[in-house]
């Protein structure tokens, strides 16, 4: 019907990513304000504000049953965040100061390799894998609604998708002109 439901206030800056959590009953935003908030979609109210990064979120996903989210700072950090209480439950990785995190769950890529993807386990904090492949710059990565693949967006005008149990290329998606900066 394109009705507006809810219009969520609360954050001090811009909003620079937002993901719904796989029941469609929470929306997590990140913020340059360094926080993130979890609102409830039916209500429109907002639920917790998830205090703890020094930087911008730049970054975050929740987890595929929707109990927990990650979020990526430009602190040079990934948290993983229980959804229940709020409360920050692992400081996942703590990057060294020339990289760039990702918060889409259990990823981070590194500028030293910009053509890639890090894998990590988000329990341990232990780098799994690297996904290579694309010949220019990673713009976005995601996994998909059951964790079994894993998509990435490039400069270099091409997506790939990976297995995430086997890390093989499955897929890969050719024929755009230019950059392709998202994957869902």
């Amino acid at each position: 019907t394109g009705k507006c439901y809810h219009t969520f206030r609360g954050h001090s800056a811009e909003i620079v990513c937002l993901s719904f959590n796989p029941q469609s009953t929470l929306l997590a935003t990140g913020s340059m304000d360094t926080t993130a908030k979890l609102w409830d979609i039916e209500k429109g109210e907002e639920v917790a504000t998830l205090n703890g990064h020094s930087a911008e979120i730049i970054a975050l996903s929740f987890n595929t049953t929707g109990d927990r989210i990650i979020t990526g700072s430009f602190d040079h950090t990934v948290a993983v965040w229980d959804v229940g209480t709020g409360r920050e439950q692992n400081l996942l990785i703590k990057m060294p100061t020339n990289n760039n995190v990702t918060g889409k769950y259990e990823l981070a890529y590194s500028s030293q390799c910009p053509v890639c993807v890090q894998l990590w386990n988000a329990v341990t904090g232990a780098r799994v894998a690297t996904l290579a492949g694309h010949s220019r710059e990673v713009l976005d990565v995601c996994f998909d609604c059951a964790g079994q693949r894993i998509a990435t967006a490039s400069a270099d005008g091409s997506a790939r998708v990976y297995n995430a149990e086997t890390k093989q290329c499955i897929a890969k998606l050719e024929g755009h002109e230019d950059e392709i900066s998202k994957v869902s």
